[in-house]
């Protein structure tokens, strides 16, 4: 795997290495102790899948809060997604900004996200599914979340979403100073 910082501190690209052969290739697409050698949490508490079957659905912002707070590592098994990762930790340097990752099933790559960086995502094709492992349980009491089209973030989204839940639309927006 080679891990590629991102101008959100510590997120990175994880990109497979591949071994090909007759058969096609082998990779390997997680290893404690390579994410432990890079200082990216190396639990995996709980592996999520997001089935999505229009285009234009889209997932997020979601984290989770103290004491529950996680990592993610996300990667498009089918389909492709356009993945966005925004930080909302106060004493970082990258505080609220945004940065975003086009995944798909062809290009094969993952994103880390640390914890206390929202996560989102809109589907770019129909039939895309989206696997999340994250480095914590989902627990109901620590899940939070920020609005897509918050104007203190500004992501700018590459297509309009179509399908989006009403608990996604409702999240808060960011203060000013928050």
């Amino acid at each position: 795997m080679r891990f590629t910082p991102l101008p959100i501190d510590g997120a990175f690209l994880v990109e497979l290495e591949q071994i090909r052969d007759e058969r096609g290739y082998f990779a390997r697409v997680w290893c404690a102790d390579e994410f432990a050698r890079h200082g990216l949490d190396s639990r995996a508490a709980q592996a999520n899948l997001g089935v999505n079957p229009r285009r234009g659905t889209l997932r997020g912002l979601h984290y989770q809060a103290a004491p529950h707070l996680e990592a993610k590592l996300v990667r498009c098994l089918r389909g492709s997604a356009w993945d966005v990762l925004v930080d909302l930790r106060p004493e970082s340097v990258t505080f609220r900004r945004w940065h975003a990752v086009e995944l798909s099933a062809e290009n094969h790559h993952a994103v880390y996200i640390p914890p206390l960086c929202a996560h989102g995502y809109v589907t770019l094709v129909d039939d895309t599914e989206v696997w999340y492992q994250a480095t914590a349980p989902y627990e109901p009491s620590s899940a939070r979340g920020v609005r897509h089209d918050d104007p203190a973030i500004g992501i700018d989204w590459p297509i309009e979403a179509t399908v989006i839940s009403g608990r996604d639309q409702a999240w808060p927006l960011l203060s000013p100073t928050a």
